[in-house]
Protein backbone atom coordinates (compact mmCIF):
# COMPACT_ATOMS: atom_id res chain seq x y z
CA UNK A 1 0.00 0.00 0.00
CA UNK A 2 2.81 1.96 0.80
CA UNK A 3 3.77 2.73 -3.10
CA UNK A 4 -0.02 4.01 -3.86
CA UNK A 5 -0.48 5.71 -0.25
CA UNK A 6 -0.56 9.09 -1.31
CA UNK A 7 -2.69 8.62 -4.40
CA UNK A 8 -5.28 6.92 -2.42
CA UNK A 9 -5.78 9.99 -0.14
CA UNK A 10 -6.35 12.08 -2.76
CA UNK A 11 -8.33 10.28 -4.99
CA UNK A 12 -10.48 8.44 -2.18
CA UNK A 13 -12.10 11.79 -1.07
CA UNK A 14 -12.42 13.09 -4.98
CA UNK A 15 -14.01 9.98 -6.17
CA UNK A 16 -15.99 9.62 -3.34
CA UNK A 17 -17.30 12.97 -3.59
CA UNK A 18 -18.37 11.80 -7.23
CA UNK A 19 -20.63 9.05 -5.59
CA UNK A 20 -21.98 11.28 -2.92
CA UNK A 21 -23.07 13.50 -5.72
CA UNK A 22 -24.98 10.65 -7.59
CA UNK A 23 -26.91 9.64 -4.26
CA UNK A 24 -29.39 12.75 -6.13
CA UNK A 25 -31.74 14.34 -4.23
CA UNK A 26 -32.71 15.72 -0.98
CA UNK A 27 -34.92 12.52 -0.45
CA UNK A 28 -31.61 10.38 -0.22
CA UNK A 29 -30.03 13.03 2.26
CA UNK A 30 -29.61 10.35 5.10
CA UNK A 31 -27.66 8.40 2.67
CA UNK A 32 -25.37 11.09 1.44
CA UNK A 33 -24.59 12.07 5.24
CA UNK A 34 -23.99 8.69 5.66
CA UNK A 35 -21.53 7.75 2.88
CA UNK A 36 -20.05 11.17 3.34
CA UNK A 37 -18.75 10.30 6.95
CA UNK A 38 -17.87 6.90 6.25
CA UNK A 39 -15.76 8.35 3.52
CA UNK A 40 -14.25 10.86 5.56
CA UNK A 41 -13.09 8.47 8.34
CA UNK A 42 -11.78 5.86 5.87
CA UNK A 43 -9.57 9.07 4.85
CA UNK A 44 -8.46 9.36 8.55
CA UNK A 45 -7.91 5.70 8.59
CA UNK A 46 -5.64 5.51 5.72
CA UNK A 47 -3.78 8.38 6.51
CA UNK A 48 -2.73 6.80 9.68
CA UNK A 49 0.57 5.17 7.87
CA UNK A 50 1.88 8.56 6.79
CA UNK A 51 2.30 9.30 10.35
CA UNK A 52 3.11 5.34 11.36
CA UNK A 53 5.49 4.41 8.30
CA UNK A 54 7.23 7.73 8.88
CA UNK A 55 10.84 7.81 8.42
CA UNK A 56 11.87 10.52 11.33
CA UNK A 57 15.90 10.41 10.61
CA UNK A 58 15.69 11.93 6.94
CA UNK A 59 14.38 15.24 5.39
CA UNK A 60 14.40 13.41 1.85
CA UNK A 61 10.60 12.90 0.68
CA UNK A 62 8.77 9.73 1.33
CA UNK A 63 5.92 7.85 0.22
CA UNK A 64 7.03 8.58 -3.02
CA UNK A 65 4.75 8.25 -6.55
CA UNK A 66 6.34 9.20 -9.60
CA UNK A 67 4.77 8.62 -13.32
CA UNK A 68 5.09 10.38 -16.60
CA UNK A 69 1.89 12.54 -16.99
CA UNK A 70 2.89 14.88 -20.12
CA UNK A 71 5.88 13.34 -21.44
CA UNK A 72 6.84 16.31 -24.20
CA UNK A 73 7.04 18.74 -21.77
CA UNK A 74 7.99 16.38 -18.66
CA UNK A 75 4.93 17.00 -16.44
CA UNK A 76 5.26 13.76 -14.06
CA UNK A 77 2.71 12.88 -11.77
CA UNK A 78 5.00 13.03 -9.02
CA UNK A 79 3.87 12.62 -4.88
CA UNK A 80 5.67 12.79 -2.01
CA UNK A 81 5.92 13.86 2.04
CA UNK A 82 8.28 15.05 4.12
CA UNK A 83 8.47 16.33 7.89
CA UNK A 84 6.89 19.58 6.99
CA UNK A 85 4.06 18.19 4.83
CA UNK A 86 2.78 15.22 6.06
CA UNK A 87 1.38 17.04 9.47
CA UNK A 88 -0.52 19.14 6.80
CA UNK A 89 -2.57 16.32 5.71
CA UNK A 90 -3.16 15.07 8.60
CA UNK A 91 -5.06 18.23 9.61
CA UNK A 92 -6.85 17.90 6.88
CA UNK A 93 -7.91 14.71 7.01
CA UNK A 94 -8.59 14.88 10.61
CA UNK A 95 -11.27 18.08 9.97
CA UNK A 96 -13.06 16.52 7.16
CA UNK A 97 -15.29 14.17 8.96
CA UNK A 98 -15.62 16.95 12.10
CA UNK A 99 -17.46 19.21 9.29
CA UNK A 100 -19.62 15.95 8.12
CA UNK A 101 -20.65 15.85 11.66
CA UNK A 102 -21.26 19.54 12.26
CA UNK A 103 -23.78 20.32 8.70
CA UNK A 104 -25.23 17.10 9.66
CA UNK A 105 -28.56 18.37 10.66
CA UNK A 106 -27.76 22.20 9.47
CA UNK A 107 -27.44 21.50 6.32
CA UNK A 108 -31.40 20.32 4.78
CA UNK A 109 -30.79 21.39 1.32
CA UNK A 110 -29.04 20.14 -1.64
CA UNK A 111 -27.40 18.02 0.81
CA UNK A 112 -25.52 15.50 -1.18
CA UNK A 113 -23.85 18.78 -3.16
CA UNK A 114 -22.95 19.87 -0.01
CA UNK A 115 -20.96 16.85 1.52
CA UNK A 116 -19.61 15.89 -2.18
CA UNK A 117 -17.94 19.44 -2.29
CA UNK A 118 -16.39 18.68 0.92
CA UNK A 119 -15.00 15.54 -0.17
CA UNK A 120 -13.73 16.47 -3.61
CA UNK A 121 -12.08 19.54 -1.76
CA UNK A 122 -10.22 17.54 0.98
CA UNK A 123 -8.58 15.53 -2.30
CA UNK A 124 -7.69 18.12 -3.99
CA UNK A 125 -6.36 19.73 -0.71
CA UNK A 126 -4.28 16.72 0.62
CA UNK A 127 -2.91 17.05 -3.53
CA UNK A 128 -1.11 20.18 -2.54
CA UNK A 129 0.75 19.16 0.23
CA UNK A 130 2.09 16.27 -1.37
CA UNK A 131 2.59 17.33 -4.72
CA UNK A 132 6.40 17.68 -5.74
CA UNK A 133 6.06 18.42 -9.97
CA UNK A 134 4.73 22.13 -9.97
CA UNK A 135 2.03 21.73 -12.70
CA UNK A 136 0.25 18.99 -11.18
CA UNK A 137 0.47 21.48 -7.64
CA UNK A 138 -0.45 24.20 -9.42
CA UNK A 139 -3.64 22.39 -10.96
CA UNK A 140 -4.62 21.08 -7.22
CA UNK A 141 -3.90 24.72 -6.03
CA UNK A 142 -6.44 25.98 -8.33
CA UNK A 143 -8.71 23.32 -8.76
CA UNK A 144 -9.75 23.32 -4.36
CA UNK A 145 -10.61 26.81 -5.20
CA UNK A 146 -13.81 25.34 -6.83
CA UNK A 147 -15.40 23.53 -4.43
CA UNK A 148 -14.79 26.63 -1.46
CA UNK A 149 -16.41 28.93 -4.38
CA UNK A 150 -19.31 26.55 -5.23
CA UNK A 151 -19.54 25.90 -0.70
CA UNK A 152 -20.32 29.81 0.09
CA UNK A 153 -21.82 31.01 -3.13
CA UNK A 154 -24.67 28.30 -2.77
CA UNK A 155 -24.64 28.46 0.64
CA UNK A 156 -23.45 31.16 2.18
CA UNK A 157 -25.32 33.94 3.69
CA UNK A 158 -27.10 37.37 2.02
CA UNK A 159 -24.17 38.97 0.31
CA UNK A 160 -22.28 35.54 -0.77
CA UNK A 161 -22.03 36.67 -4.21
CA UNK A 162 -19.68 39.70 -3.70
CA UNK A 163 -17.83 37.48 -1.44
CA UNK A 164 -17.66 34.75 -3.65
CA UNK A 165 -16.50 36.65 -6.33
CA UNK A 166 -13.98 38.71 -4.25
CA UNK A 167 -12.11 35.49 -2.70
CA UNK A 168 -12.15 34.04 -6.37
CA UNK A 169 -10.66 37.30 -7.82
CA UNK A 170 -8.09 37.55 -5.20
CA UNK A 171 -6.84 34.27 -5.27
CA UNK A 172 -6.83 33.54 -8.66
CA UNK A 173 -4.67 36.39 -9.88
CA UNK A 174 -1.91 36.09 -7.39
CA UNK A 175 -1.68 32.56 -8.29
CA UNK A 176 -1.27 33.66 -12.12
CA UNK A 177 1.94 35.00 -11.56
CA UNK A 178 3.01 31.69 -9.51
CA UNK A 179 2.49 30.22 -12.72
CA UNK A 180 4.73 32.77 -14.44
CA UNK A 181 7.24 31.58 -12.04
CA UNK A 182 7.12 28.03 -12.17
CA UNK A 183 7.01 28.23 -16.42
CA UNK A 184 10.35 30.46 -16.03
CA UNK A 185 12.13 27.81 -14.05
CA UNK A 186 11.08 25.50 -16.50
CA UNK A 187 12.36 27.57 -19.19
CA UNK A 188 15.60 27.79 -16.88
CA UNK A 189 15.84 23.98 -15.74
CA UNK A 190 14.16 21.52 -18.37
CA UNK A 191 11.69 20.37 -15.74
CA UNK A 192 9.04 21.02 -13.64
CA UNK A 193 10.67 18.78 -10.10
CA UNK A 194 10.01 21.18 -7.17
CA UNK A 195 13.27 19.37 -5.99
CA UNK A 196 15.05 20.30 -8.93
CA UNK A 197 14.44 23.88 -8.63
CA UNK A 198 16.04 23.65 -4.96
CA UNK A 199 19.59 23.03 -6.71
CA UNK A 200 18.67 25.55 -9.93
CA UNK A 201 21.24 28.62 -9.77
CA UNK A 202 19.81 32.25 -9.86
CA UNK A 203 21.19 35.75 -9.47
CA UNK A 204 19.71 38.15 -7.25
CA UNK A 205 17.56 39.92 -9.93
CA UNK A 206 15.53 36.89 -10.74
CA UNK A 207 15.57 35.62 -7.63
CA UNK A 208 13.44 38.88 -6.14
CA UNK A 209 11.26 38.82 -9.44
CA UNK A 210 10.22 35.15 -8.15
CA UNK A 211 10.02 35.70 -4.73
CA UNK A 212 7.66 38.90 -5.86
CA UNK A 213 5.77 36.15 -7.74
CA UNK A 214 5.37 33.34 -5.78
CA UNK A 215 4.57 36.08 -2.74
CA UNK A 216 0.81 37.46 -4.93
CA UNK A 217 0.13 34.10 -4.58
CA UNK A 218 1.18 32.63 -1.28
CA UNK A 219 0.44 36.27 0.63
CA UNK A 220 -3.18 36.66 -0.74
CA UNK A 221 -3.79 32.99 0.50
CA UNK A 222 -2.08 33.25 4.00
CA UNK A 223 -3.62 36.01 4.22
CA UNK A 224 -0.67 38.78 4.91
CA UNK A 225 -1.03 42.52 4.96
CA UNK A 226 -2.77 44.32 2.97
CA UNK A 227 -4.01 41.68 1.06
CA UNK A 228 -5.93 40.43 3.63
CA UNK A 229 -9.89 42.09 2.81
CA UNK A 230 -11.20 38.99 0.82
CA UNK A 231 -11.18 36.85 3.86
CA UNK A 232 -13.85 38.83 6.58
CA UNK A 233 -16.09 38.58 3.77
CA UNK A 234 -15.74 35.07 3.07
CA UNK A 235 -15.84 34.09 6.39
CA UNK A 236 -18.74 35.96 7.20
CA UNK A 237 -20.80 34.70 4.13
CA UNK A 238 -19.64 30.81 4.45
CA UNK A 239 -21.85 28.26 6.27
CA UNK A 240 -20.05 27.43 9.31
CA UNK A 241 -18.29 23.90 7.52
CA UNK A 242 -16.88 26.42 4.70
CA UNK A 243 -15.16 28.97 7.43
CA UNK A 244 -13.75 25.84 9.59
CA UNK A 245 -11.65 24.23 6.46
CA UNK A 246 -11.19 27.92 5.07
CA UNK A 247 -9.72 29.13 8.55
CA UNK A 248 -8.34 25.58 9.58
CA UNK A 249 -6.63 24.86 6.33
CA UNK A 250 -6.96 26.89 3.40
CA UNK A 251 -5.29 29.37 4.96
CA UNK A 252 -2.29 26.75 5.91
CA UNK A 253 -1.16 26.46 2.38
CA UNK A 254 -0.18 30.14 1.68
CA UNK A 255 2.29 29.48 4.49
CA UNK A 256 3.46 26.08 2.97
CA UNK A 257 3.95 28.07 -0.35
CA UNK A 258 6.97 29.53 1.39
CA UNK A 259 8.21 26.90 3.14
CA UNK A 260 8.06 24.78 0.06
CA UNK A 261 9.42 26.86 -2.73
CA UNK A 262 10.33 30.42 -1.90
CA UNK A 263 12.73 29.79 1.26
CA UNK A 264 14.43 26.69 -0.37
CA UNK A 265 14.78 27.92 -4.17
CA UNK A 266 15.27 31.34 -3.45
CA UNK A 267 16.85 31.85 -0.40
CA UNK A 268 19.00 35.35 -1.20
CA UNK A 269 15.98 37.17 -2.37
CA UNK A 270 14.00 35.66 1.06
CA UNK A 271 17.49 37.00 2.91
CA UNK A 272 17.35 40.38 1.22
CA UNK A 273 13.46 40.83 1.82
CA UNK A 274 13.47 39.35 5.30
CA UNK A 275 13.11 42.69 7.06
CA UNK A 276 10.02 43.40 4.46
CA UNK A 277 8.16 40.23 5.48
CA UNK A 278 8.48 40.20 8.99
CA UNK A 279 6.99 44.09 8.59
CA UNK A 280 4.18 42.76 6.89
CA UNK A 281 3.94 39.80 9.68
CA UNK A 282 4.07 42.18 12.84
CA UNK A 283 1.60 44.68 11.16
CA UNK A 284 -0.81 41.75 11.39
CA UNK A 285 0.08 40.79 14.73
CA UNK A 286 -0.68 44.04 15.90
CA UNK A 287 -3.04 45.87 13.83
CA UNK A 288 -5.04 43.52 12.57
CA UNK A 289 -5.74 42.53 16.40
CA UNK A 290 -6.78 45.79 17.49
CA UNK A 291 -8.95 45.39 14.08
CA UNK A 292 -10.05 42.64 15.41
CA UNK A 293 -11.07 44.35 18.62
CA UNK A 294 -13.73 46.50 17.40
CA UNK A 295 -15.73 43.98 15.57
CA UNK A 296 -19.66 43.15 16.47
CA UNK A 297 -19.92 40.27 15.06
CA UNK A 298 -18.48 36.80 16.05
CA UNK A 299 -17.36 35.66 12.44
CA UNK A 300 -15.78 38.82 11.73
CA UNK A 301 -13.54 38.46 15.02
CA UNK A 302 -12.21 34.98 14.40
CA UNK A 303 -11.84 35.92 10.98
CA UNK A 304 -9.49 38.79 11.98
CA UNK A 305 -7.89 36.86 14.50
CA UNK A 306 -6.98 34.27 11.83
CA UNK A 307 -5.08 37.11 9.76
CA UNK A 308 -2.96 38.18 13.25
CA UNK A 309 -2.30 34.53 13.99
CA UNK A 310 -1.16 33.39 10.51
CA UNK A 311 1.22 36.66 10.68
CA UNK A 312 2.91 34.90 13.78
CA UNK A 313 3.42 31.97 11.55
CA UNK A 314 5.32 33.99 9.01
CA UNK A 315 7.03 35.66 11.20
CA UNK A 316 8.44 32.67 12.52
CA UNK A 317 9.46 31.56 9.03
CA UNK A 318 11.43 34.66 7.97
CA UNK A 319 13.73 34.62 11.07
CA UNK A 320 15.84 31.42 9.51
CA UNK A 321 15.89 29.20 12.81
CA UNK A 322 14.81 25.99 13.03
CA UNK A 323 12.90 26.76 16.37
CA UNK A 324 11.04 30.29 14.51
CA UNK A 325 10.12 27.67 11.48
CA UNK A 326 9.08 24.59 14.09
CA UNK A 327 7.25 27.27 16.05
CA UNK A 328 5.60 28.27 12.95
CA UNK A 329 4.14 25.03 11.95
CA UNK A 330 3.16 24.00 15.38
CA UNK A 331 1.07 27.72 15.66
CA UNK A 332 -0.36 26.82 11.64
CA UNK A 333 -1.46 23.07 12.99
CA UNK A 334 -2.54 24.49 16.25
CA UNK A 335 -4.72 27.09 14.55
CA UNK A 336 -5.99 25.01 12.40
CA UNK A 337 -7.98 23.09 15.71
CA UNK A 338 -8.95 26.26 17.26
CA UNK A 339 -10.23 28.49 14.64
CA UNK A 340 -12.18 25.30 13.31
CA UNK A 341 -13.45 24.63 17.28
CA UNK A 342 -14.49 28.99 17.68
CA UNK A 343 -16.10 28.99 14.17
CA UNK A 344 -18.23 25.68 14.94
CA UNK A 345 -18.97 27.38 18.32
CA UNK A 346 -20.24 30.49 16.56
CA UNK A 347 -22.41 28.35 14.21
CA UNK A 348 -23.46 26.53 17.11
CA UNK A 349 -25.11 29.28 18.45
CA UNK A 350 -26.11 30.88 14.96
CA UNK A 351 -28.22 27.62 14.30
CA UNK A 352 -30.15 28.25 17.49
CA UNK A 353 -30.44 32.37 17.46
CA UNK A 354 -29.71 33.09 13.44
CA UNK A 355 -27.48 35.94 14.18
CA UNK A 356 -23.82 36.13 15.01
CA UNK A 357 -23.89 39.85 16.19
CA UNK A 358 -22.21 39.95 19.73
CA UNK A 359 -25.03 42.01 20.79
CA UNK A 360 -27.79 39.61 20.78
CA UNK A 361 -26.73 37.47 23.07
CA UNK A 362 -25.73 37.83 26.85
CA UNK A 363 -26.00 34.87 29.96
CA UNK A 364 -25.55 31.88 27.30
CA UNK A 365 -24.05 30.15 30.41
CA UNK A 366 -26.92 30.38 32.19
CA UNK A 367 -28.63 28.25 29.58
CA UNK A 368 -25.95 26.22 27.69
CA UNK A 369 -23.61 25.10 30.68
CA UNK A 370 -21.90 22.56 28.99
CA UNK A 371 -21.25 24.84 25.97
CA UNK A 372 -20.12 27.61 27.75
CA UNK A 373 -17.01 25.18 29.13
CA UNK A 374 -16.25 24.01 25.62
CA UNK A 375 -16.02 27.80 24.42
CA UNK A 376 -14.05 29.13 27.29
CA UNK A 377 -11.34 25.93 26.67
CA UNK A 378 -11.44 27.23 22.80
CA UNK A 379 -10.87 30.90 23.62
CA UNK A 380 -8.19 30.50 26.33
CA UNK A 381 -6.42 28.52 23.71
CA UNK A 382 -6.82 30.85 21.21
CA UNK A 383 -5.73 33.55 23.77
CA UNK A 384 -1.91 31.53 24.39
CA UNK A 385 -2.66 29.80 27.50
CA UNK A 386 0.17 27.28 28.69
CA UNK A 387 -1.32 24.09 28.54
CA UNK A 388 -3.31 23.98 25.33
CA UNK A 389 -1.82 23.84 21.67
CA UNK A 390 -2.33 27.66 21.19
CA UNK A 391 0.83 28.35 23.71
CA UNK A 392 3.40 25.83 21.90
CA UNK A 393 3.93 27.81 18.61
CA UNK A 394 3.49 31.42 19.58
CA UNK A 395 6.06 30.51 22.80
CA UNK A 396 8.91 28.85 20.00
CA UNK A 397 8.20 31.72 17.70
CA UNK A 398 8.41 34.84 20.57
CA UNK A 399 11.75 33.12 21.25
CA UNK A 400 12.93 32.75 18.51
CA UNK A 401 12.70 36.08 17.32
CA UNK A 402 13.95 37.57 20.78
CA UNK A 403 17.39 35.81 19.58
CA UNK A 404 17.39 37.57 16.50
CA UNK A 405 15.68 41.00 17.79
CA UNK A 406 14.36 42.13 21.01
CA UNK A 407 11.74 44.10 19.21
CA UNK A 408 10.49 41.63 17.05
CA UNK A 409 9.57 40.06 20.12
CA UNK A 410 8.01 42.59 21.77
CA UNK A 411 5.92 43.12 19.26
CA UNK A 412 5.13 39.78 18.66
CA UNK A 413 4.39 38.93 22.24
CA UNK A 414 1.35 41.78 22.10
CA UNK A 415 -0.70 39.22 20.39
CA UNK A 416 -0.84 37.39 24.15
CA UNK A 417 -2.40 40.52 25.54
CA UNK A 418 -5.01 41.78 22.40
CA UNK A 419 -5.63 37.88 21.58
CA UNK A 420 -6.79 37.80 25.19
CA UNK A 421 -7.93 40.70 25.06
CA UNK A 422 -10.39 40.61 21.77
CA UNK A 423 -11.51 36.51 22.39
CA UNK A 424 -12.36 37.13 26.32
CA UNK A 425 -14.05 40.12 25.81
CA UNK A 426 -16.23 38.31 23.27
CA UNK A 427 -16.56 35.83 25.39
CA UNK A 428 -17.75 37.35 28.22
CA UNK A 429 -19.85 39.27 26.56
CA UNK A 430 -21.61 36.63 24.83
CA UNK A 431 -21.69 33.91 27.97
CA UNK A 432 -21.60 35.94 31.07
CA UNK A 433 -23.97 38.15 32.66
CA UNK A 434 -27.85 38.04 32.84
CA UNK A 435 -29.77 36.28 30.28
CA UNK A 436 -30.30 39.15 27.82
CA UNK A 437 -33.54 38.38 25.24
CA UNK A 438 -35.84 35.47 25.16
CA UNK A 439 -33.61 34.20 22.34
CA UNK A 440 -30.94 32.99 24.75
CA UNK A 441 -33.63 32.05 27.68
CA UNK A 442 -35.10 29.37 25.30
CA UNK A 443 -32.02 27.89 23.97
CA UNK A 444 -30.99 24.47 24.81
CA UNK A 445 -27.50 23.08 25.32
CA UNK A 446 -25.25 20.96 23.03
CA UNK A 447 -27.03 18.11 21.25
CA UNK A 448 -24.98 14.61 21.35
CA UNK A 449 -24.04 15.47 17.91
CA UNK A 450 -22.19 18.73 18.88
CA UNK A 451 -20.32 17.12 22.07
CA UNK A 452 -18.69 15.02 19.19
CA UNK A 453 -17.74 17.26 17.06
CA UNK A 454 -16.30 19.64 19.75
CA UNK A 455 -15.39 16.92 22.37
CA UNK A 456 -12.68 15.76 19.38
CA UNK A 457 -11.44 19.51 19.18
CA UNK A 458 -11.13 19.80 22.52
CA UNK A 459 -8.73 16.70 22.85
CA UNK A 460 -6.68 17.88 19.42
CA UNK A 461 -5.98 21.33 21.61
CA UNK A 462 -5.43 19.84 24.97
CA UNK A 463 -3.40 16.57 23.90
CA UNK A 464 -1.10 19.36 21.51
CA UNK A 465 -0.64 22.02 23.94
CA UNK A 466 0.31 19.46 26.98
CA UNK A 467 2.32 17.01 24.51
CA UNK A 468 3.67 19.07 21.43
CA UNK A 469 6.41 16.54 21.31
CA UNK A 470 5.19 14.22 18.71
CA UNK A 471 4.46 17.03 16.14
CA UNK A 472 7.61 18.20 16.51
CA UNK A 473 9.85 15.12 15.99
CA UNK A 474 8.24 14.40 12.79
CA UNK A 475 9.16 17.98 11.10
CA UNK A 476 12.56 18.48 13.10
CA UNK A 477 14.92 16.69 10.50
CA UNK A 478 12.65 18.61 7.24
CA UNK A 479 13.05 21.70 9.38
CA UNK A 480 16.63 21.86 9.89
CA UNK A 481 17.52 20.87 6.10
CA UNK A 482 15.25 23.59 5.20
CA UNK A 483 16.67 25.93 7.24
CA UNK A 484 20.37 24.32 5.91
CA UNK A 485 18.88 25.18 2.29
CA UNK A 486 17.63 28.72 3.09
CA UNK A 487 20.96 29.86 4.52
CA UNK A 488 22.70 28.52 1.41
CA UNK A 489 23.47 31.13 -1.47
CA UNK A 490 22.71 30.19 -4.86
CA UNK A 491 25.18 33.29 -6.11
Amino acid sequence: MDGHLLSMLIWLPILGGVTVLATGPDTNAPVARKLSLGISVAAVLLSLPLYTGFDKTTAAMQFIEHASWVRTFNIYYSLGVDGISMPLILLTTALTPIVVIAGWEVIQEKVAQYMAAFLVMEGLMIGVFSAVDAVLFYVFWEGMLIPMFIIIGIWGGPNRIYATIKFFLYTLLGSLLMLVAFLYLYHQSGSFSILEYHTLPLDINTQILLFIAFFAAFAVKVPMFPVHTWLPDAHVEAPTGGSVILAAILLKMGAYGFLRFSLPILPDASHALAGFMITLSLIAVVYIALVALVQEDMKKLIAYSSIAHMGFVTLGFFIFSAQGIEGGLIQMISHGFISGALFLCVGVLYDRVHSRQISSYGGVANTMPVFASFMMLFAMANSGLPGTSGFVGEFLVILAAFQVNAWYAVLAGTTLIFGAAYTLWMYKRVIFGDVANKEVEKLQDVSTREVVFLALLAILVLGMGVWPYPFLEVMHVSVENLVVQATASKL
